[in-house]
């Protein structure tokens, strides 16, 4: 089982708040540390204010060595196709070839209002065209164009550079980085991960509904041709983990969430409840969970599940 780090820095966080946390995921052994790409608070004053997913993750690659990277997930709205093209090449390249992106349709409207962000009713065409220029521009060999006709895009004979460093999961004889797809839609979001992704993400799901979504990617990959082994599948949940319960309940507290509720819908409580969950979201066939941390000033929390439950997993 694969454990990665997710942090919410539009919740409050300094750039120097997650670096610390990047290099405690480093240094612990973490598989990966991935942000949020959000520019607005969901509760709370959210200061010091919004840091810029990208610049974010440029500054953690240079910073990093070892730790994979990316966002979970990035908006289509927010940027460009082909400026994200650039952007995730280009911390790429930085990282030394440990990047990957998430990508998705975006839902917070308030957000885009405070910004200035147009935030079309209808966007689940414009992500459908963000993943084929993006891997497209990636794909493209060098001394080649790219050109593209879309509903939304256009782009004519584009050089499709710079090149990230990785080549793609799906097509080793290209230049791409790994794309992350995820939602809860029964055919439309598994068929488009079966086309780009190399993970599937479920954010937050229902216990009793991960078996039914996993079932519904089986099916777009059968339908795709592609091998079942070639997907990843993932979940990001919240993360309140403690040596006992007193240290659960105090962690809780912190973030403003009742034990029950944490117990109900993340991995959460004793150490021994936390192995029990993992194993059990094991078995109904993920092989990585995003741990949800919420405060990101409590690195002890980080260290307890890297010293107590990671080796129980085996």
């Amino acid at each position: 089982m694969d454990l990665r780090i997710f942090t919410e820095p539009q919740q409050g966080a300094t750039y120097d708040d997650l670096l610390a946390v990047a290099k405690a995921t480093e240094d612990l052994g973490f598989d990966a540390f991935f942000r949020s790409d959000h520019y607005l608070t969901m509760g709370g004053d959210g200061l010091p204010g919004p840091t810029d997913a990208w610049t974010t993750l440029a500054g953690l690659a240079r910073e990093t060595s070892r730790i994979r990277l990316g966002t979970l997930v990035s908006s289509a709205t927010f940027r460009h196709p082909g400026i994200l093209a650039i952007q995730v090449a280009q911390v790429d390249q930085m990282s030394g070839g440990r990047v990957e992106l998430g990508l998705g349709t975006g839902w917070f409207a308030q957000e885009h209002a405070a910004y200035g962000i147009p935030f079309p009713e209808k966007r689940f065409g414009i992500l459908e065209e963000q993943l084929a220029v993006v891997t497209g521009l990636w794909g493209t060999p060098v001394g080649e164009t790219f050109s593209h006709e879309g509903a939304h895009y256009t782009l004519t004979d584009s050089p499709a550079l710079p090149k990230p460093v990785q080549q793609s999961p799906l097509d080793p004889s290209r230049a791409g980085v790994p794309v992350i797809v995820g939602g809860s839609g029964p055919r439309r979001t598994p068929a488009l991960a079966a086309r780009y992704a190399a993970e599937f993400n479920l954010a937050f799901p229902a216990f009793d509904e991960i078996a039914d979504k996993l079932a519904n990617v089986d099916r777009a990959l059968t339908e795709a041709g592609r091998a079942p082994e070639s997907l990843v599948r993932s979940a990001a949940l919240v993360l309140c983990a403690g040596a006992d319960e007193a240290q659960v309940a105090r962690r809780a507290a912190a973030i403003g969430r009742e034990v029950d509720e944490l117990r109900e819908h993340g991995v959460a409580g004793t150490v021994d409840e936390v192995v029990d969950r993992l194993a059990w979201l094991r078995e109904q066939g993920l092989s990585r969970v995003y741990l949800q941390v919420l405060d990101v000033h409590d690195l002890d929390h980080l260290d307890l599940v890297a010293r107590e439950v990671v080796p129980r997993l085996g």
